[in-house]
């Protein structure tokens, strides 16, 4: 994605300072305003949520528009299923990520294949699952899964993350009018660290389009959400210390990813590091991996490097021995150029 598909939003319309989760707030404020049959439900949602991306939209919208559910992830997301299929835009929220298993099977076997089974005579495209996604901090086993590799073997949905409030409102709009049922993840650390001038009205951002942030010469670097910004400090670093430029690509669609993109990347550079917290196996760096080295093989100048989450459960006093920090992701850098 080239930066001026967002930038012309920015000159056609006002902006205001919304960090990630008053990003959220405004895609969901346009789309109920603009689209009678939107409806957002979930766990809370009626007063705002755990994470308030919903305040203010019962009192404006209205009880039957933006309501609660009970504690049950698999009825929240059947229930979507059902109301998409009847016609409505259905915005779903699982509170955290980390409790979106209970409704796999509905995700899974009901919404990824509605389409299919019955060869297209009926769909739930309108619905949209949002879920807080990543680590935060203090969040151990239960508030902290990045969940999205299980789904990124399930043709039929999309999986998105953003890095920022700007991609995180146009990517999240981009889900809602999507005709396919997308899953929207949310990293939660950012939801009050990130801050950036964002248009008030609404726009949208191409999904299954990844954005070279940075251009660079010497090493590809890949993530999403969350890590874009730590590889953000790795390039910094490794053209400060090593003299080495980075080529920063922020993939915003996991499921379909762009091929295109990250393989061009990599025929320039010879050189590919991908970041995630999830645990490295099974990871979906595992499955970018494996593609650029059947298509680039004979550009690369050194193994493909992952530097990700332990094969652990997420831990609590132990998260910043866990995470994929700096560190760790510039000491690959070393090893790719020395290689």
């Amino acid at each position: 994605m080239t930066p001026t598909q967002v930038d012309v939003n920015f000159r056609l319309c006002p902006t205001t300072k919304m960090n990630l989760f008053q990003s959220v707030t405004s895609a969901l404020d346009n789309t109920l305003a603009s689209d009678p049959t939107a409806v957002i439900f979930g766990e809370d949602v009626a007063f705002g949520g755990v994470f308030r991306c919903t305040v203010g939209l019962r009192d404006k919208y209205g009880k039957d528009r933006v309501f609660n559910t009970p504690l049950c992830e698999q009825g929240i997301v059947g229930f979507g299923i059902g109301a998409a299929v009847a016609g409505a835009t259905a915005i779903a929220e699982i509170q955290f990520a980390d409790y979106i298993y209970p409704a796999f099977d509905q995700i899974v076997n009901e919404a990824a294949k509605y389409r299919y089974r019955s060869g297209n005579l009926f769909d739930c495209g309108n619905l949209t699952i949002r879920a807080p996604w990543g680590c935060v901090g203090h969040g151990s086993l239960y508030h902290s899964q990045s969940p999205e590799a299980f789904f990124a073997h399930c043709p039929g949905i999309k999986v998105v993350i953003p890095r920022g409030p700007v991609q995180c409102k146009g990517l999240l709009l981009s889900c809602i009018a999507d005709q396919n049922p997308c899953i929207f993840f949310e990293p939660k650390i950012l939801y009050r660290a990130a801050v950036e001038q964002v248009p008030t009205e609404a726009y949208t951002i191409p999904l299954s389009q990844a954005e070279v942030i940075q251009e660079g010469s010497d090493v590809t670097l890949v993530a999403w959400g969350t890590q874009i910004h730590v590889l953000r400090e790795v390039a910094n670093m490794a053209q400060e210390k090593l003299g080495v430029s980075c080529e920063l690509i922020d993939l915003q669609t996991i499921l379909p990813w762009d091929t295109e993109t990250v393989c061009k990347s990599v025929a320039k550079t010879g050189r590919l590091l991908i970041s995630h917290e999830a645990p490295i196996t099974g990871g979906f760096a595992a499955e970018i991996s494996s593609t650029v080295q059947e298509e680039c093989f004979l550009n690369l100048e050194a193994p493909i490097a992952r530097v990700c989450g332990y094969d652990t459960p997420f831990p609590h006093i132990f998260e910043p021995f866990y995470i994929p920090d700096k560190w760790k992701c510039f000491d690959a850098v070393k090893k790719l150029i020395s290689f």
